[in-house]
């Protein structure tokens, strides 16, 4: 009777260790909940995300219904027409080309440059902080020499260069010519947090148990750096929005009849322009600062969702 006691006390105290654990498991937050509470309690952030979503869905879809050669034919019949017209919501410019279709798809084309900019450059300059901050040594140097070369180069100087001397290039051809000097800020900021972090003692204990660099790397030292990282990677993309627009300006970005942000405010050049036809670059402008601080304080409400995240995992 003793003995079937005991085995009863052993499957309760079991039963009870179980439901334990479920019950801490409902309790804690998922990271995606998290985030959503995040962004509830800031409400310049919601609408600056439903701003940047919204957005980034109008010019993708919009373009699609734009054909973009018609469109950049010559029409002087509108001449610097006036904008809120049916015909030209947003006016004409020297060319008679609408510019609210000029500027769905030079946004279009401006934001895919920058979405394809952040992720490659992201990820190389990522991936590179992190196994030069994990292993140290001469590995570690070896790859910062290779990152110190990068820095001498004049980029700006560079990219113009390589654009000037490939003779046909669009704007895959351009994402990738930038994402080949744009990743050596983000490996190194990765690289000094790699280093602190691979002092810690999980990661010994992790090496001491057999486990895998890779694995510490990319499964252990990567998620806890992960406030770094979005951070980093919504400043980029807000960046990487410019640089294409900078050079565009410059006449190095997107060929002249490939419409973009830069082509747009290109347009100020033109002093007769600032002045008395401000419909051809002050909606580009406009949309470029707008996008710009939305997207800044998305990446501050991702940043303290992703601390809280870390948190709650080290209290767990």
């Amino acid at each position: 009777m003793a003995e079937n006691f005991e085995q009863h006390s052993d499957i309760s105290a079991a039963d009870l260790a179980r439901l334990s654990q479920e019950a801490q498991a409902e309790a804690t937050p998922s990271t995606a909940k998290i985030i959503w509470s995040e962004f509830k309690a800031d409400r310049p952030a919601m609408a600056a995300l439903f701003i940047i979503v919204g957005f980034i869905v109008f010019v993708m879809v919009g373009a699609l219904f734009i054909n973009t050669p018609k469109m950049m034919e010559t029409n002087i019949m509108a001449y610097f027409n006036q904008p809120f017209t049916p015909e030209f919501w947003l006016g004409a410019d020297s060319g008679g080309r609408s510019v609210a279709k000029q500027l769905i798809v030079g946004s279009r084309n401006s934001i895919g440059i920058a979405i394809g900019l952040t992720i490659i450059s992201s990820t190389f300059g990522i991936c590179w902080g992190l196994i030069s901050g994990y292993f140290n040594g001469y590995i570690d140097w070896g790859m910062q020499r290779v990152y110190d070369f990068m820095m001498m180069l004049p980029m700006t100087m560079m990219i113009i260069v390589l654009v000037t001397i490939i003779p046909h290039y669009n704007s895959v051809t351009l994402t990738f010519i930038f994402s080949i000097f744009y990743w050596e800020g983000t490996s190194r900021l990765i690289r000094s947090r790699t280093l602190a972090e691979a002092e810690k003692d999980y990661v010994a204990a992790s090496r001491t148990s057999g486990t895998s660099h890779w694995k510490i790397i990319f499964r252990e030292i990567m998620p806890n750096i992960s406030s770094l990282i979005i951070v980093d990677c919504t400043l980029s993309f807000a960046e990487n929005i410019g640089v294409e627009t900078g050079l565009s300006y410059l006449g190095f970005g997107l060929p002249s009849q490939t419409p973009s942000l830069g082509t747009m405010i290109s347009n100020a050049n033109d002093p007769n322009n600032i002045t008395q036809y401000w419909w051809t670059w002050l909606p580009a402008a406009l949309e470029i600062i707008i996008l710009c601080l939305a997207i800044s304080y998305v990446g501050q409400v991702l940043r303290r969702a992703a601390d809280a995240s870390q948190r709650q995992g080290a209290a767990d």
